[in-house]
């Protein structure tokens, strides 16, 4: 079987092949890879968030029977030139470099790597929850600078500990959930809004379920974790964000079309708002005259949260456990066109 491993600079193609030499040892390999995320994706031949030209995908497939890839653009010209192609296994946790209705009319099985960041995006979004309550990247760029801010310690301007108190999650999936466990092991009380969440188990866990308004009234602590759909699309927009209480903390590592960015900068000027923590945007990179740029009270990481050696290993297995039950003829477990199998 000739498997194409085409890897980037984060699941790199010799981790790929690696991984699929172990669950197929007599697999043979052609190789592609991309500058990702040196060079940054893009839309390619009508798929979104590809990296690499349809004709780089084309010339090193040639025979593939099967494809593992992080950003390599599968697109309508990419599955008509390749006949003996029966599957595309995607290190990511939705394969939007993949034009699904085209590998469907094509007989390719598409597979995907659901949960392979979820560890490192829950430490992620934690991490920035204690970082606006306790404005540590501002007091660290502070004191480099040459300032000493003794009047952090006034009563006023002291941050707040998660012991004690609300922490409202808005989704509770794969990442919600473990940041969920994490914050309640703090101390914290745990609110939260997500319609498609099992009751019972968030109770079980300990966290208490709510409608987005009452979450958004009760929560000093907001941090987002839906999945970015067309009814989600900013979830948090200003009114919904006029619930919040003076001075909140608010914290989106999830998907920058959740919220509705205009308001923030006004809101962190007029103190509304407590403190923002962004790994995500509504453009992204941010343009040159973002209005947070000079807001008070932000962090802004590069989205990373997803980002640790541990989710490239994990997604390589992941895509490579799909290859092995191909080559074995068991069932698929995480298919994305499961139309095509039928």
């Amino acid at each position: 079987m000739l498997v194409l491993a085409a890897g980037d600079e984060f699941v790199g193609t010799e981790l790929l092949v690696g991984a699929v030499r172990a669950e197929v040892a007599e697999a043979e390999f052609a190789r592609l890879s991309s500058r990702w995320p040196v060079e940054p994706f893009g839309p390619v031949g009508g798929v979104q968030e590809a990296s690499g030209t349809e004709e780089q995908v084309i010339e090193a497939l040639g025979g593939a029977e099967v494809a593992v890839t992080q950003m390599a653009p599968f697109t309508k010209t990419v599955f008509a030139a390749a006949p003996r192609l029966r599957m595309v296994s995607v290190s990511r946790g939705g394969p939007v470099n993949v034009d699904l209705t085209a590998a469907t009319e094509a007989g390719v099985a598409v597979t995907f790597a659901p949960g392979r960041n979820a560890a490192a995006a829950a430490e992620f979004a934690v991490g920035l929850i204690l970082a606006a309550m306790r404005r540590i990247p501002t007091a660290s760029a502070e004191l480099l600078g040459g300032q000493w801010r003794g009047d952090y310690y006034a009563y006023a301007n002291a941050g707040l500990e998660l012991e004690g108190s609300t922490v409202g999650l808005v989704g509770y999936g794969a990442i919600g959930s473990r940041v969920a466990r994490v914050l309640l092991a703090f101390g914290a009380h745990v609110l939260v809004a997500d319609p498609f969440a099992d009751p019972a188990r968030i109770a079980a866990d300990g966290a208490e379920l709510v409608e987005l308004d009452e979450l958004l009234r009760r929560s000093p602590v907001v941090s987002l974790h839906a999945r970015l759909t067309e009814q989600t699309r900013h979830l948090v927009d200003a009114e919904k964000l006029a619930l919040l209480p003076e001075g909140a903390v608010l914290v989106n590592s999830a998907r920058g079309g959740l919220l509705d960015y205009a308001p923030l900068a006004g809101m962190l000027r007029s103190g509304r708002l407590g403190a923002l923590a962004l790994d995500v945007y509504d453009v992204e990179p941010p343009p040159a005259d973002w209005a947070l740029r000079d807001a008070p009270n932000v962090i802004a990481t590069p989205h990373l949260a997803g980002c640790s050696r541990q989710t490239a290993e994990r997604a390589a297995r992941i895509v490579a456990a799909e290859v092995g039950r191909y080559a074995r003829g068991e069932k698929l477990l995480n298919v994305a066109n499961p139309d095509v199998l039928r």
